[in-house]
C-alpha cells in the first residue's frame, strides 16, 4: 500500500476524532461535503483545474462504482502500455480526486506525465470547463438509485471522516431530497442526461460491469484507445471481480479497504427497502429519469423491482 496514502488516512482519521457530527459537513453553494476531504479552498482552486486532452477522467456519484472502475481502468492501462505500474505497491490508492486536492499539490499534479488518472464525484456542472473545453474524454459510472443508497448509508457509518447516520429512515429521507454529500443522486443525473450526446463522455453501468464486465472492458479500452488482446482483456476481467478487488484493497487501501468495498452486490436494496420507500423511489423515478437515456440504461425494471 502506498505509504503516502496510508499517512494521510490516519491524520484524516485522526482529524474526524476531534470533531463533532455536525461538524463533519458543510454546505459549498448549497451542497453538503465532508470538509476533511472537500475543504472550501479545495472547491476553489478546483475551478481553475487545467486538463489535458489525453486525461483519463472518471466521474461517478458517490457509491456507485468509481473505486471499483479505478482499479480496472488502471489495469487497461498498464496492459496496453505493457507496463508493470498495476502493482499495488507502487500505485496510489486513488487517483487524483478532484474536489480532494488541496491547491499546494497542484503543482504535482501539473507536472505529472499524461495520461492522467483523475477523478470527481461533483455534480457534472461543477467540473472544471477546462475538460470540455480540452475535449477530455470522460467516462461515468451509473449505479440504479436503491442500490445506491443503501451503499452510501453503509459507508456513511463506517466512515469516521463522514457523521454516522442517526438511522436508515433518516438518511433514506436525506437521500432522497439530497441532503447527502455530493448532494442529489437525480440532480447528478438528469444533468447527465443533458451531455448524453456528447461524444466524449461514455457511460457505463455497475449492474452491466456485473453481468458482462468482460464486454464492457473492450468498450471502455476502445473509447480511450487502448488496444488489448482477448487474453488481456480475459485476464482484467478475472483479477476485476468485485471480489478480487476487495481482497485486493487490503494492500491497496488498508484499512479503509472494508469501508470502501463491502458487498459489490445489485439488488441488496431488497434488505432494506420498506414497501413504502420502494414506492417513493419509484415515482420519483418515473418523474425525473423515465424516457431518457440514462433511465434506460440503469435497467431500472429490471434492477429496482
Amino acid at each position: 500500500m502506498s505509504t503516502t496514502f496510508d499517512k494521510v488516512m490516519k491524520e484524516r482519521l485522526e482529524e474526524a476524532k476531534n470533531m463533532t457530527e455536525k461538524d463533519k459537513l458543510y454546505r459549498f453553494n448549497g451542497i453538503l461535503y465532508p470538509i476533511i476531504l472537500c475543504k472550501p479552498e479545495n472547491l476553489k482552486a478546483m475551478e481553475t483545474f487545467e486538463a489535458r486532452e489525453d486525461d483519463i477522467m472518471l466521474a461517478a456519484y458517490p457509491k456507485c462504482g468509481f473505486n471499483w472502475m479505478v482499479g480496472m481502468m488502471r489495469k487497461i492501462a498498464a496492459a496496453a502500455e505493457n507496463s508493470a505500474d498495476d502493482n499495488p505497491d507502487k500505485q496510489p490508492a486513488m487517483p487524483p480526486i478532484l474536489e480532494f486536492i488541496n491547491p499546494e499539490k497542484y503543482q504535482s499534479i501539473n507536472e505529472a506525465p499524461s495520461p492522467r488518472l483523475v477523478g470527481t464525484h461533483m455534480h457534472p456542472d461543477n467540473i472544471p470547463a477546462s475538460f470540455a473545453e480540452k475535449k477530455t474524454k470522460i467516462l461515468v459510472v451509473l449505479r440504479n438509485p436503491k442500490d445506491t443508497v443503501v451503499s452510501f448509508f453503509h459507508f456513511t457509518n463506517k466512515n469516521p471522516i463522514l457523521p454516522t447516520a442517526e438511522s436508515w429512515d433518516k438518511f433514506f429521507a436525506d437521500f432522497m431530497s439530497g441532503e447527502v454529500p455530493c448532494g442529489s443522486y437525480f440532480d447528478h443525473a438528469l444533468s447527465w442526461e443533458k451531455r448524453k450526446d456528447n461524444p466524449n463522455i461514455m457511460f457505463v453501468t455497475y449492474e452491466d460491469l456485473k453481468e458482462n464486465l468482460s464486454d464492457e472492458l473492450k468498450q471502455i479500452a476502445k473509447f480511450f484507445n487502448f488496444t488489448l488482446s482477448e487474453e488481456q482483456v480475459n485476464t482484467i476481467a478475472q483479477e476485476s471481480t468485485f471480489t478480487a478487488m476487495k481482497e485486493r484493497s487490503k494492500h491497496t487501501h488498508g484499512q479503509m479497504g472494508n469501508v470502501i468495498f463491502r458487498k459489490g452486490e445489485v439488488g441488496d436494496w431488497k434488505n432494506h427497502f420498506s414497501e413504502d420507500q420502494s414506492k417513493e423511489m419509484d415515482a420519483r423515478f418515473e418523474k425525473c429519469l423515465a424516457g431518457t437515456k440514462i433511465g434506460a440504461r440503469l435497467k431500472y425494471d429490471i434492477y429496482c423491482q
